[in-house]
């Protein structure tokens, strides 16, 4: 068996944490290919090293002295070393960095230099061989990653190898200038070696014991989500859950392979495991709940819309005109509706709603405003009936109108919009009924 080890930013802040790691891995020798993150939060009013490395890269475009925060910075992975007592002297990496730095080669390079050094500290204690991700994970001239050529040059490069460390985050264009994923694209790198070397299982350690029903922050100790689908987790993680980068799925999804997410602290937790497909029921109706703030939905009405040719297509068009991306359009027999992000459509309403005017003549175009939009996700509402009745339920029970509801013809997920002052209460409200009273 072989499995992909993803740890996280606080699972290598420091040397008491890469102690738990190499636990992690000696407990399973088919655990040897590993990919770190940049050290994080070592406590609460902590700094990561990759904010930290930003910060010195400011200062060094703003032609200020920025020699202290390396310092700063070299301090944090000494202190690594020194804890692990392992001898790794990174002075002529930090030479190179500061040179770079001078040279202002660039805001990727800079935030991309806290996983490599973590992956140089990872591979002497751990004794596995460092792959530097520049060499084998491929972004074109514009940016982009190249998903074939990274195979490709992965593959060849693991040929052979037993194991090895790779930092995330960052790859490169062929040329070697280097370039960063989004922010949590480790989880991207994790997924992308496990495509490589075919594995068995990919293992993505964070601080967390898995994925959650519902966001701690709003409902008290929720359940942790034992499995779930891509496609769940997708439809979650758009709408706002977190806990793994969403683009980690589609590398491992194409080779059927599973993410179990672990928790660094608590390694003999279970975790959450995230599947194609399966036959495991969940423990609830929903898989999980999910949902962010801040949308405007504009209502547009006009008779017979549903006869006349290329109405929503010149609607939508407004919208692209404008450069405003659309996130849901639940519609009516006379009756469309946009929904949006508040904060892109206040500054261009006025020219969206004239374009709609000029190109399809609506009887009238109402906006409500303040929207929350509320996912409630699951593969088991299929089986369930009455959902849907349970949740307005629910939310009538807690006094909260619904402001609009859009169900996919998939059955997967129910989404709602509420007014954002009623958004903590209503996710209570939907969980309480689902999870915690099941009635």
């Amino acid at each position: 068996m072989k499995k992909v080890v993803k740890f996280g930013g606080t699972s290598c802040a420091s040397a008491e944490q890469f102690k738990k790691i190499k636990d992690i891995l000696a407990s399973d020798i088919s655990r040897r290919y590993v990919v770190v993150s940049a050290p994080g939060k070592r406590f609460s009013k902590d700094i990561k090293v990759t904010d930290m490395l930003y910060g010195a890269y400011a200062k060094a475009e703003a032609g200020q002295d920025f020699s202290g925060d390396l310092k700063a910075i070299k301090a944090r992975y000494d202190e690594i070393i020194g804890g692990l007592g392992i001898k790794l002297d990174l002075t002529e990496e930090f030479k190179t960095i500061e040179d770079g730095f001078k040279n202002l080669v660039g805001k990727d390079y800079a935030a991309s230099r806290g996983e490599y050094l973590n992956g140089k500290v990872a591979a002497g204690y751990f004794g596995f061989q460092f792959i530097d991700a520049a060499d084998v994970v491929r972004f074109d001239a514009d940016g982009n990653y190249v998903a074939d050529k990274t195979n490709e040059l992965l593959t060849k490069r693991l040929n052979g190898m037993d194991g090895c460390v790779l930092p995330g985050f960052y790859g490169a264009t062929a040329d070697g200038k280097i370039v960063t994923f989004s922010r949590g694209g480790s989880d991207v790198s994790g997924s992308i070696l496990a495509k490589a070397i075919h594995a068995d299982m990919y293992e993505n350690w964070t601080d967390v014991s898995g994925f959650l029903v519902a966001d701690p922050r709003i409902v008290d100790d929720p359940e942790v989500i034992k499995c779930i689908t891509y496609r769940e987790l997708r439809e979650l993680s758009y709408m706002g859950a977190s806990v793994l980068h969403e683009a980690a799925i589609f590398p491992v999804r194409s080779e059927g392979i599973p993410i179990n997410i672990r928790n660094t602290n608590s390694p003999l937790d279970p975790g959450t495991m995230i599947v194609e497909s399966t036959c495991n029921k969940s423990d609830f109706t929903i898989t999980g709940i999910a949902g962010k703030k801040g949308f405007v939905a504009v209502y547009i009405e006009k008779d017979m819309m549903n006869s006349e040719i290329g109405f929503c297509r010149k609607v939508l068009q407004s919208f692209e005109d404008n450069q405003i991306s659309i996130e849901h359009m639940p519609s009516g027999i006379d009756t469309m509706t946009v929904v949006v992000h508040q904060d892109e459509f206040e500054a261009k309403e006025q020219q969206v709603i004239s374009e709609i005017h000029r190109l399809v003549d609506p009887d009238t175009i109402e906006l409500a405003t303040d929207i929350s939009l509320i996912a409630v996700v699951g593969r088991g509402m299929r089986q369930n009936r009455g959902t849907a009745g349970r949740i307005f339920s629910a939310l009538a029970h807690a006094h909260i109108n619904v402001r609009m509801i859009d169900q996919g013809s998939s059955e997967l997920n129910i989404i709602i919009g509420v007014a954002n002052r009623d958004f903590e209460n209503a996710i209570k409200a939907i969980y309480d009924i689902f999870v915690t009273t099941q009635l």
